[in-house]
């Protein structure tokens, strides 16, 4: 396994501190798209059930439903910030905040879409025929065009990952990580998701 190196952070800033704002800003968008999103599955996986309810640790309760034809997932996650709407499949229509598309030519595979409050965000997993080092300058150059105060840029195993946030509260990372056939490119963008 090689060794990530990284190239920049928010210049005069502790690199450690860096990693940390960055990695506490994808948490907060992971907990509210991927954690539920795995409580879901593995409600749906364990029989033919395409509907129910559930209950976290923290004493967040939720509604899904998987349509068995399309496995489109929705759901609907009351937490102690509020009500949460999910909905993630591969058909499911991409709604990225303004100066963000699909990156060109990439295929979507999958997209999930939350919203709360006044907050909405999305996690778009693509593929594509491009290098990682392309598709990074793309959408490094769309992160900074949006406001976006690039936090973080690392190559690691040929892989490029990106992160940042703009001051009013849109956050930002892409990973994109070479494989044999094609770059996989996990875009994840959010505004005003506490």
């Amino acid at each position: 396994m090689g060794q990530g190196r990284l190239i920049a952070c928010v210049p005069g800033a502790d690199r450690g501190k860096c990693r940390h704002a960055l990695g506490e800003q994808v948490m907060r968008f992971a907990l509210k798209t991927i954690a539920p999103l795995a409580l879901i599955g593995a409600l749906g996986a364990c029989g033919s059930e395409s509907s129910g309810t559930f209950s976290g640790e923290d004493g967040e309760t939720g509604e899904y439903t998987i349509d068995r034809e399309t496995g489109e997932t929705s759901a609907t996650i009351e937490t102690a910030e509020g009500t949460a709407t999910l909905r993630s499949g591969a058909d499911v229509p991409v709604d990225l905040p303004a100066g963000f598309d699909v990156y060109p030519g990439a295929t979507v595979v999958t997209n999930t879409v939350v919203n709360q409050g006044t907050g909405s965000g999305a996690l778009v997993t693509m593929s594509s025929a491009d290098s990682p080092a392309d598709i990074a300058a793309y959408y490094k150059a769309q992160a900074v065009e949006a406001g976006v105060e690039i936090q973080m840029e690392m190559v690691t195993n040929g892989g490029q990952i990106l992160g940042g946030e703009s001051a009013d509260g849109l956050t930002f990372s892409m990973i994109a990580s070479p494989g044999e056939e094609a770059t996989t490119v996990q875009l994840t963008v959010g505004n005003k998701l506490d």
